[in-house]
C-alpha cells in the first residue's frame, strides 16, 4: 500500500537514550572521522540534565545524521562522525529549542567538545512549581556501577553490537532494578535483533518504572504500529504528547495512528498541529492529512495537501509516489 510505503520510509526508527548512532563505516580511516562530546547547559553553566533530544545535522541537509539523548549531566556523544560541517539542534520538555550554529568536525582533532546554552521555557517554570516531569526521581539515584554498565552498553549500541549491549544493560538493571532508561535501550536493542516479544517486555517495564518517560512510550507505540495495533499506538502517543506537547515527530506519529484508526478529523488536526511546532523533514504529515481528506471525499483538500508535500519534499521515491497519487485523484474527478 502506498500509504504504508511512505511512512515506512519516513518514521520508523527507534529512540535510544544516550546511545550514539554510528554513521561512519567500521574500518574507516580514523583521520576521516571524529567524535563530538555535546554539553547542554543553562546560562548559569548548570547542566541541563536528562533526556534532552540532541540531533546532529549535516550542514547541507535538513535530515539528522544521528540523534541521542542527554545523560543526567546534560552530556551526550556522537562517535565516528565523518569530517565536515555540522550543527546540533537541542529540544526537549522545559527548554526552548536551541541550535549550536555551524561547526566543523576537523580531521586534526580526534575528539572535541561542543557546549550549547539552552534557556528554560515557560512550561518548565510551571513544572518546577509542581507539575509533572519526564525525569523520575528513581533515574536521579542511579549508582555509578549501574551507570558505567549503561554507558558501556551505549558504546556497544553505537557499534551495533546488540548482543553485548543487552548483556551490559542486564547488568545495569541487576544493579539498579528501577533503571527505566536501561530498559528502554534494552527494548531498542531487542528491536534491532528482531525480537518483538522481548522488545515489548523491556519497554513496558521502562514505562512501569517511569510513566512520564517519553522515549519508551514512543518506542512501544512504534512497535504497536509495526504489529498493526494502531489503537494501542494512539493511546501511547497521546501519553507521550501529554508529557512533551511540542514534540513534532511524535505528533506526526499520532496522526498516523489516528488515520489508521479511521479518526480522520483527529488525524487532520494532528497533522496541521505539526506546523505550529518547530520541525524538520516531516512532509509526510501532508500525505496523512491528504489520505484523511480522501476518506471524507474532500478531494480538493486532499490535492492541496499533496501539493504542499511536494513543495516540502520535491525529490525522491516518496515524492514520485505522491505525484502518482495526485494523478490518480485527478482522474477520479474527470
Amino acid at each position: 500500500m502506498l500509504y504504508r510505503h511512505l511512512l515506512v520510509l519516513g518514521m520508523s526508527s527507534l529512540v535510544a537514550t544516550s546511545a550514539s548512532a554510528l554513521p561512519a563505516q567500521h574500518g574507516m580511516d580514523s583521520s576521516t572521522v571524529g567524535n563530538v562530546h555535546v554539553h547542554v547547559i543553562y546560562p548559569n553553566d548548570r547542566a541541563a540534565g536528562l533526556h534532552l533530544r540532541v540531533r546532529l545535522m549535516s550542514g547541507s541537509s535538513s535530515t539528522p545524521v544521528s540523534e541521542n539523548f542527554t545523560n543526567d549531566q546534560g552530556v551526550t556523544e556522537f562517535t565516528r562522525i565523518p569530517v565536515g560541517e555540522y550543527h546540533v539542534i537541542v529540544t526537549g520538555e522545559g527548554i526552548e529549542d536551541s541550535d549550536s550554529g555551524e561547526f566543523e568536525i576537523d580531521r586534526r582533532k580526534t575528539s572535541q567538545d561542543l557546549f550549547i546554552t539552552v534557556h528554560s521555557s515557560e512550561s518548565n517554570a510551571r513544572s518546577n512549581a509542581g507539575g509533572s516531569s519526564s525525569v523520575a526521581a528513581v533515574d536521579l539515584n542511579v549508582p555509578d556501577s549501574a551507570r558505567k554498565e549503561f554507558d558501556e552498553a551505549s558504546k556497544a549500541m553505537a557499534g551495533q553490537d546488540w548482543t553485548k549491549a543487552i548483556q551490559r544493560l542486564k547488568r545495569a538493571v541487576s544493579i539498579y532494578p528501577q533503571y527505566a532508561p536501561a530498559y528502554n535501550n534494552m527494548g531498542v536493542a531487542y528491536g534491532r535483533m528482531n525480537d518483538p516479544a522481548q522488545e515489548r517486555e523491556a519497554l513496558e517495564k521502562a514505562i512501569s518504572l517511569n510513566d512520564h518517560f517519553v522515549p519508551a512510550f514512543v518506542n512501544l507505540a512504534k512497535l504497536c504500529l509495526r504489529e498493526r495495533d494502531s489503537a494501542q499506538a494512539e493511546t501511547l502517543l497521546d501519553s507521550a504528547l501529554r508529557a512533551e506537547p511540542t514534540n513534532a515527530e511524535n505528533m506526526a506519529l499520532l496522526a498516523e495512528a489516528q488515520l489508521l484508526n479511521k479518526h480522520y478529523d483527529a488525524a487532520i488536526t494532528s497533522a496541521r498541529n505539526v506546523h505550529a511546532i518547530a520541525h524538520q523533514n516531516l512532509a509526510v504529515v501532508h500525505y496523512i492529512a491528504a489520505r484523511a481528506f480522501e476518506h471524507q471525499n474532500r478531494l480538493q483538500d486532499a490535492l492541496a495537501e499533496l501539493q504542499i508535500f511536494l513543495t516540502e519534499e520535491p525529490k525522491g521515491a516518496r515524492a514520485d509516489h505522491v505525484r502518482e497519487e495526485i494523478t490518480r485523484i485527478q482522474h477520479t474527478q474527470q
